[in-house]
């Protein structure tokens, strides 16, 4: 790859879903097909992870608009998450997975950070922004 692609999905839930990523990351595949399967895989888990967590948790009843940018650079790949959901206390380091094998809750950061890079949280103007980074062959 000897250019930076971008691709970009807005999209309000409801309707839109974790479908409608899933979607987009195909795109993004087909367009960008020497990226190997184990940085699509680990890539694609922790963007589905993380647009699921926040289509969860920042809705407060009426929807969330997103915004999904992802950029393939010959080094890395990136993505960017925008929704208009409340912003949450949200901490990120010193996360770790929950001790209870069967909890259901509290496990999506840590596996997020143990699948990309760099996991970045932020909020302005009335939108959180979740940043990911994942080094190609990492």
């Amino acid at each position: 790859m000897s250019r930076p692609v971008r691709h970009t999905l807005r999209m309000a839930t409801p309707p839109g879903d974790v479908n409608t990523v899933h979607d987009m990351l195909e795109q993004v595949w087909n367009d960008v097909p020497e990226i190997g399967p184990e940085d699509r895989l680990k890539f694609e888990i922790a963007v589905i992870e993380l647009a699921s967590n926040v289509m969860r948790h920042a809705d407060t009843g009426t929807g969330v608009v997103c915004a999904l940018v992802v950029q393939t650079y010959p080094d890395r790949i990136t993505a960017t998450l925008s929704d208009s959901g409340e912003p949450g206390d949200v901490t990120l380091a010193g996360r770790t997975l929950p001790e209870d094998a069967l909890a259901e809750s509290g496990r999506g950061i840590p596996l997020i950070q143990a699948l990309v890079d760099e996991l970045r949280y932020d909020s302005d103007d009335g939108f959180n922004h979740w940043h990911i980074t994942r080094t190609l062959g990492g």
